[in-house]
């Protein structure tokens, strides 16, 4: 263990439940060792099958707790270890693991550990791909990430018995990266919910009404997020990268962008990403043909998920986007009108500040008039600034 890493003296449990890739904890108890963390672990009975307790305990110097009885010195394993913990990182995390957390239910250790513990709560899933996408454990996720649960994960790569798809765990390198960033950051257990990207509405198979947005903007966000340990869920339907640690839903459409937002209930909603304001009210079946001449195409209008948001019982602090071209005079009144908690206006027109470029230029807009305009940056400094605002607020709210 060093005395001089990223973690150094922080205290991290680590929960093991059954499956292929618990050979995968030994590897992340290591890193977490190697970044300074104490480490201390907690194991299914059905991830000893895989994986022996005595390898984990060699390598965290302090006895496994595999059952709820029976240890040495506690009789309350799974509170002590709840309360010694400044973080608790489930990996790999089996959909039976994941269900019994998401309803509650702690009748093993691991799961028990996590209903003892008020620290913050990563899972790195893993498990086969249909079992992943059946709904019952996409429920699951949801109602974690809504708990402010950080989702690590999974990618698509190869899975037990030779099969491929989305299911493996993530690798122990970007698990511990996002245990860092848990611990690091000023966020840490509250959860962020980030939409990003320009919405395509079909006008039939192959064509499309659009927007030029990119998503830089809003990926930068949620990168900076959860690099300041918030659980991340980004909505996006941009193609470019996220993080391992970003619980990441890919959508095309505004319906599709809607549906996925109102699945989330966030602490924080920033809403970066350029929905169409109409969509074509009729989508045809086949290609539109050329020889039928320019067809007619009536627009109706999408829904509208910043007020839908704004809107809500459990209303999240709100962070609006206004891309606007030359004056931003109707951007602030976009910020009364849509109900935000602050707006975060930038004139597209302008070529270092527009769509997909890696700068940006914004004012912030308050529902009350005010305005700050800020100076030309790197969008990933935006983002920082963005989320320094909001770390401010809701240190005022709270």
């Amino acid at each position: 263990m060093t005395s001089d890493g990223r973690l150094a003296g922080r205290r991290v449990v680590l929960g093991v439940s059954g499956g292929v890739a618990a050979y995968k904890s030994a590897v992340l108890a290591r890193l977490l060792l190697s970044e300074g963390a104490e480490v201390r672990a907690v194991m299914t009975r059905a991830a000893t099958d895989f994986l022996g307790p005595a390898t984990l305990a060699a390598l965290t110097g302090h006895p496994v707790v595999t059952s709820l009885v029976g240890h040495e010195g506690s009789v309350s394993p799974h509170t002590d270890l709840g309360r010694w913990a400044e973080v608790v990182v489930v990996a790999p995390a089996t959909t039976a693991t994941i269900s019994r957390i998401a309803v509650g239910l702690s009748e093993d250790a691991l799961s028990a550990t996590v209903l003892a513990t008020r620290a913050p709560l990563a899972v790195a899933p893993a498990m086969h791909t249909e079992m992943w996408e059946h709904p019952a454990t996409q429920r699951a996720i949801a109602t974690l990430t809504g708990d402010g649960v950080t989702i690590i994960g999974p990618e698509s790569g190869a899975l037990a018995g030779g099969d491929e798809g989305p299911g493996r765990m993530s690798e122990p390198e970007t698990v511990l990266e996002a245990v860092v960033a848990m611990l690091a950051g000023g966020l840490g257990g509250t959860s962020i919910l980030i939409t990003a990207g320009g919405t395509r509405e079909a006008i039939d198979p192959v064509r499309y009404i659009g927007n030029r947005s990119s998503g830089k903007m809003g990926h930068a966000i949620a990168e900076e997020a959860a690099r300041r340990g918030a659980a991340v869920t980004l909505v996006t339907s941009s193609h470019l990268p996220s993080p391992g640690a970003v619980r990441r839903v890919q959508v095309e459409s505004a319906q599709e962008m809607a549906d996925a937002v109102a699945s989330v209930d966030p602490d924080v909603a920033i809403m970066a990403a350029a929905v169409a304001d109409f969509r074509p009210s009729t989508n045809h079946d086949a290609k539109l043909s050329r020889a039928d001449g320019p067809p007619e195409i009536v627009l109706e209008p999408t829904p509208d998920i910043l007020k839908t948001v704004a809107d809500r019982v459990r209303r999240p602090f709100l962070v609006g986007f206004a891309a606007e071209t030359g004056s931003l005079e109707r951007a602030v009144e976009k910020a009364r009108r849509k109900g935000v908690d602050v707006l975060v206006a930038n004139d597209v027109s302008q070529p270092d500040a527009g769509f997909a470029v890696d700068t940006n230029r914004v004012t912030i807009c308050w529902p009350d008039g005010r305005t700050e305009p800020w100076e030309l940056a790197q969008k990933s400094v935006v983002a920082a600034r963005i989320l320094d605002l909001i770390e401010r607020e809701l240190g005022r709210t709270r």
